[in-house]
């Protein structure tokens, strides 16, 4: 096999893979701690990852101390991952230092729940997945700590398992 022929199938493969995990987020109900400019908190699971803003795919609050966003997956989970797509045109600096936080609690809106990851930064437009390796829990929030900002989200993403924990067959195996 040529360089090139091994080089297409694992691009194909690597296509294949790339979507076999089920986005659970699109069945989810979200909220976040304010509305602003019309940026609905359920534009981040629209299926539509558009970038830019006027395209009316993304989220975004007022500006506020410590904004927030929460997936509520009305199930628990074991989440693998979380894909998050940054505005492309202008303020992708926005979402730097912001956090994923999964779990099943619901104080602090969400936000006290374990921490999966710290968004260093993400570039304008594009998206990001960041790995939660199994956390269990009914609730993904994004959060942004510490600072007086905008939260905006194009688009989130979410793989994961159903958790056993609920199952009462599955607790006496």
């Amino acid at each position: 096999m040529t360089a090139a022929v091994v080089f297409v199938v694992l691009a194909l493969l690597g296509q294949i893979w790339g979507h076999s995990a089920t986005n659970i987020a699109k069945g989810g109900k979200v909220t976040q701690s304010s509305v602003g400019w019309n940026g609905v908190p359920e534009r981040a699971i629209d299926g539509n990852d558009a970038s830019i803003y006027r395209k009316r795919s993304c989220t975004h609050t007022s500006g506020q101390t410590k904004p927030w966003w929460r997936l509520d997956l009305l199930k628990r989970y074991q989440i693998n991952t979380v894909t998050i797509t940054n505005r492309g045109d202008c303020c992708h600096e926005r979402i730097n230092g912001a956090e994923i936080h999964v779990g099943n609690s619901l104080n602090d809106n969400g936000n006290a729940n374990p921490r999966c990851a710290v968004i260093s930064s993400i570039a304008a437009g594009i998206a990001k997945t960041f790995v939660c390796e199994g956390m269990e829990g009914q609730y993904v929030n994004i959060v942004i700590p510490g600072r007086k900002e905008y939260l905006t989200l194009c688009e989130v993403e979410v793989t994961g398992t159903e958790s056993d924990e609920d199952d009462p067959i599955a607790a006496c195996d």
